[in-house]
């Protein structure tokens, strides 16, 4: 069963993109370092469009290595240029 945070999440990633991430999916991608170096949309867009509650929220229910979600943060800050919460 989807968490609310889950559906509130997958709503904001996949539909300005037209992707169809699952949950999953999405949890592997923001923990992958490929993600930033490839510069994911919807990787992104949970990093700059989800509210630091909500991704701190998904990160901990999809059991994703807050670590690694920061560090992919972190990079696609500095190849942004855009300040994201969870880089901070």
């Amino acid at each position: 069963m989807m968490t609310n945070v889950a559906a509130q999440v997958l709503a904001t990633v996949n539909a300005p993109y037209g992707a169809n991430l699952s949950a999953h999916q999405l949890a592997a991608m923001i923990a992958d370092p490929k993600s930033a170096s490839d510069f994911v949309a919807p990787v992104f867009s949970f990093f700059s469009e989800v509210s630091l509650s909500a991704q701190k929220q998904f990160i901990a229910d999809m059991g994703v290595d807050a670590a690694k979600a920061s560090q992919v943060a972190v990079e696609l800050s500095k190849l942004s240029g855009y300040a994201l919460p969870l880089a901070a």
